[in-house]
């Protein structure tokens, strides 16, 4: 519990304290952000600001996390590393998109393609550590089944070795991609999607807390409640990481709302989705990650039923602009209006999520 603590506090601290600087050196060495000419006009004023602030999410995660484990003596354990992995992976495939547009001074970068290829390289290397290297309890970080509150009983390896172990991957880059498409996606907005991603993020501070206290392998668990016990791995490492990516997001957030002193960039956007899906992964709890991550979700959808719509009536829009958090925008929203309002909607997808969660407990 102190390390957790300790972890987010760090993170919070680092990102607050360092969020103004790396926005200074970015905007001293150009690395500010492109406005698309098609886009709202209010946001033209945002041109130059700088970019690529998912620099210092991820650094005041790693720092925060590996710190609070020092200070406290906490050993760093496999599960947090993997949700490192997938966030520095992702974060530089976002950092070289982010670096294109910012040498070519448009907002063209990596070429689509390219950067779901990054995007499927990560995942299947995650994928593929996450479910070897068991624990003396014969425990895999992730398992072969998918799941929701908990794991379902069918398994990818009931197909056999070679057909579960693909369908497997297949699974993982499909959480991967479009979570971390779906935060970038909602990265339109000052503030947007950071804020949104603290709830999730913390979210699972709170269920991998839980986990963790009811573990099937925790010797203090009281045997009255130990056939609802859980079998996830390293729980209370899950909820630490998870913190310092809530805290480092918080002191970000401060600098990040409107008006933006720094954008997180595609370097940061594809990172914390990508962390959000390794937390989902590895907690047990991948289709839950629908509920908690609501909001992008909703924003992904619109932007998949207006172009639906738009090619099957040739040229008519359900929204008058997607992602979502534009149609109102252009009906005349103020941007902090926008921002505020869908973070109350995540909010409320999260506490969803977490009530569901323990309501399982409880019903068992």
């Amino acid at each position: 519990m102190i390390t957790l603590m300790v972890a987010g506090a760090i993170s919070m601290f680092l990102s607050l304290l360092a969020t103004p600087l790396f926005a200074r050196l970015f905007r001293y060495i150009g690395w500010g952000q492109y406005i698309r000419d098609d886009g709202p006009k209010e946001h033209h004023v945002k041109k130059g600001t700088p970019t690529m602030g998912g620099i210092v999410i991820i650094f005041s995660t790693v720092v925060g996390y590996f710190v609070a484990c020092w200070i406290t003596g906490n050993s760093v354990e496999l599960s947090p590393l993997l949700v490192l992995f997938m966030m520095l992976g992702l974060g530089l495939v976002g950092f070289i998109d982010d670096f294109i547009k910012t040498h070519r001074k448009n907002t063209l970068g990596l070429n689509g393609y390219f950067k779901v290829l990054g995007q499927v390289i990560v995942a299947v290397a995650f994928g593929f550590l996450a479910i070897n290297f068991p624990d003396e309890n014969g425990l895999t970080p992730a398992t072969a089944h998918i799941s929701f509150l908990r794991d379902f009983e069918f398994s990818f390896l009931s197909w056999g070795l070679v057909i579960g172990s693909i369908a497997f991957a297949l699974w993982v880059v499909i959480m991967v991609t479009s979570t971390s498409n779906a935060v970038n996606l909602a990265d339109g907005l000052d503030g947007l999607a950071s804020g949104s991603a603290i709830f999730v993020a913390g979210s699972f501070v709170i269920i991998n807390f839980w986990q963790f206290s009811q573990s099937c392998f925790r010797p203090a668990l009281d045997p009255d409640v130990a056939y609802k016990c859980y079998d996830v791995r390293d729980p209370i490492d899950i909820a630490i990481i998870a913190a310092a990516i809530a805290g480092s997001l918080i002191g970000f957030l401060w600098w990040n709302t409107s008006p933006a002193k720094i954008f997180m960039g595609d370097t940061g956007s594809l990172a914390i989705g990508g962390a959000l899906a390794a937390l989902a992964i590895l907690s047990q709890t991948e289709l839950l990650l629908i509920i908690l991550a609501g909001l992008f979700v909703m924003e992904t959808g619109s932007v998949i039923m207006n172009r639906t719509y738009f090619k099957l009536t040739k040229g008519k829009r359900i929204w008058l602009a997607s992602p979502i958090h534009h149609h109102f925008e252009i009906k005349g929203w103020a941007e902090i209006t926008v921002v505020v309002r869908f973070w109350i909607i995540s909010g409320l997808f999260a506490a969803i999520g977490v009530g569901a969660f323990y309501l399982e407990w409880l019903s068992r």
